[in-house]
């Protein structure tokens, strides 16, 4: 029985011409043995099993075969030394390669050291190497392979003329796949080798390796199907499918689905990467000239251009944004499956208006976003006018034919009757800006000046925006606009009288409730001083130094909406003072201490006289 020998090994380019995926390369390093300008040190860098050392090991022949003017098989085994740095990675190491390199070559013209992975090297080798790279004999040429680059001294990088290998290209490795499996006389499926392709990750050496375990598992037939259950990886079937489920709104099956795909041994991560590549790939199809950079056979092509005349563009952008999103989160989240499952049937409901209604699944704004406030004299649409009779609060019910229905709560507080006559300016597609707003007109009554103590109405947002969003931007806008423009309530101000142990006892109340959020130096800062109160509801409070002034100014927002609405009394104000106090003087001068000292004992002065003492 004939040992195996892996197809890595078997099918090893010989001539540059077998090398495969790197064309620029190859054809640079033949066309410089043909005008004899080749450097006498190469590197080789770039990703693994992409053909670095098979292309110094042709080289290191060829450079032979031109200068005795034959192209036999002989290989010059003598005249080509590897050295693997990965084990050989001392000073003494490097010495011994030195003293070799001074004997010339006893047949060809060249001797040729291929040392592989030459970042290993230690430092002090790379050192005792220079000068012999720098000045080798003319006998001597050195090629460096190596996968990490960024690890060699620059001093070695400087003097080494440098070639970068690519990852190879899946199409290409696929063909060269399929000329493997030709002469090994197996039916290979085109959709099974761009599989293995692309599982190899660039890497030949990596294909060729799975190709020989696939082609142990299945003999001589090597479907897709099979490859996919032996590299344990979604196929085509799974995501084509789960598009249409998303595309029909049918979230039950999306989620069986995932579920199936979980029972199989697939995680949560693996089955939204594939689906964000699926959809990408879908997103390419749609274009005739992107096509070609789908990296599928022929057959699943034609599949995906199918599927791509069914799928809305709008559709594919908001789901692979959700997609990519939850790549993302994936790794910190605490419940992983419902992460996927929540992205899928948001996908599943773009569609249906899930996601138009709700465009931002991510980001909910902590605070409110009030919409501007400009009121235009428009003729409405249509109103329909609900008057009610509750003194209390009047809930103003909006209905237009193309705008949607507005619920705001307006708190009245005057006993002024208030005509129940709507005006709304609505648009076609309504955006942020342009929210339809109800304003109130009063019988007889003229429009109040603004004035920076009147409420103003709160229009809550219903639909959190990005910070980093252009919807931020606009709502941010709308807000400064609004706060500029305050909406106008034509009820008096509310200014019930309270006595000043209420607004203390409010006060601590206060003080205590932000200290248990975590504010604690604003509380620390508010229980320094028990407020007092003064005239016409003016709060006073006194301060030791200008930081706590400043600390409480800057924070008072938030205690005087909290006290407004405890004490029913919108015209309260805040005045922080600082506490006067005579400045400590810490040091002194010789004639202050002297003094200082004899109005205690006057007999010092009497010592000093009679010794003629001086102050120092």
């Amino acid at each position: 029985m004939e040992p195996f020998l892996v197809s890595a090994r078997k099918y090893r380019p010989l001539n540059f011409d077998d090398v495969v995926g790197q064309s620029a390369i190859t054809n640079t390093l033949e066309k410089s043995i043909a005008n004899n300008h080749l450097a006498q040190a190469l590197l080789f860098c770039g990703p693994r099993g992409v053909g670095k050392t098979s292309c110094a090991r042709i080289l290191a022949k060829k450079i032979n075969e031109k200068e005795l003017g034959t192209s036999t098989e002989e290989d010059y085994a003598f005249n080509i030394f590897e050295l693997d740095a990965a084990s050989n990675n001392s000073v003494d190491d490097i010495r011994n390669l030195v003293d070799q390199v001074r004997i010339p070559p006893q047949k060809g013209a060249y001797k040729v050291y291929i040392i592989d992975e030459v970042h290993m090297l230690s430092t002090a080798a790379f050192n005792a190497f220079l000068k012999t790279l720098e000045e080798p004999p003319k006998h001597a040429i050195f090629i460096l392979a190596t996968t990490e680059k960024h690890k060699i001294i620059p001093t070695i990088l400087s003097r080494c003329q440098i070639y970068d290998f690519k990852r190879i290209a899946v199409t290409d490795m696929a063909l060269h796949l399929g000329k493997i499996a030709a002469d090994q006389g197996i039916t290979a499926h085109p959709d099974a080798l761009h599989l293995i392709a692309q599982k190899a990750d660039g890497a030949l050496r990596d294909a060729l390796s799975i190709f020989d375990r696939i082609v142990s598992y299945t003999g001589k037939d090597l479907s897709r199907q099979a490859v996919s259950e032996n590299l344990n990886i979604l196929d085509y079937d799974t995501y084509f499918t789960a598009t249409e489920f998303m595309l029909a709104g049918d979230i039950p099956s999306s989620l069986l689905l995932f579920n199936d795909c979980l029972s199989l041994g697939f995680d949560g991560h693996h089955f939204i990467q594939g689906l964000a590549s699926h959809l990408r790939d879908l997103m390419l199809a749609q274009f005739p000239a992107t096509i070609s950079l789908m990296e599928v056979g022929e057959e699943t092509k034609q599949r995906y251009e199918a599927q791509a005349k069914q799928t809305p563009p709008n559709f594919l952008l908001g789901a692979i944004d959700i997609a990519n999103h939850c790549d993302l989160q994936f790794k910190n989240a605490k419940n992983q499956r419902l992460l996927v499952e929540l992205s899928i049937m948001k996908i599943a409901s773009i569609l249906s208006g899930g996601e138009k209604k709700n465009r931002d699944w991510t980001e909910v704004s902590d605070s409110p976003i009030i919409p501007t406030t400009e009121f235009k004299e428009h003729t409405p649409k249509k109103v329909i006018q609900e008057p009610t009779t509750n003194t209390s609060s009047d809930a103003l019910e909006i209905k237009t034919t193309s705008a949607p229905i507005i619920n705001d709560v307006i708190e009245e507080t005057a006993s002024a009757p208030i005509v129940e006559e709507v005006v709304v300016e609505t648009t076609s597609n309504p955006t942020i800006d342009e929210l339809p707003i109800a304003k109130p007109i009063p019988v007889d009554v003229p429009v109040p000046v603004e004035s920076p103590s009147t409420p103003i109405l709160n229009l809550e947002k219903k639909e959190g925006v990005s910070g980093l969003s252009i919807a931020s931007l606009k709502a941010k806008k709308a807000h400064e606009k609004a706060l500029k423009n305050k909406v106008q309530v034509d009820s008096p101000i509310i200014e019930d009288p309270f006595t000043e142990e209420v607004l203390q006892k409010h006060w601590n109340d206060y003080v205590e409730k932000i200290e248990q959020e975590g504010q604690k130096i604003i509380a620390s800062n508010l229980n320094a001083d028990q407020p007092k109160l003064l005239d016409h509801f003016v709060i006073g409070i006194t301060l030791p130094n200008d930081t706590m002034k400043k600390e409480v100014e800057r924070a008072q927002s938030g205690v005087l909406d909290y006290l407004k609405a405890k004490l029913n009394n919108h015209s309260i104000t805040l005045k922080v003072s600082v506490l006067e106090t005579m400045d400590t003087k810490y040091a002194f001068t010789p004639e202050e201490k002297y003094e200082k000292i004899r109005s205690k004992n006057p007999a010092v002065d009497v010592l000093r006289q009679s010794f003629d003492l001086d102050l120092q």
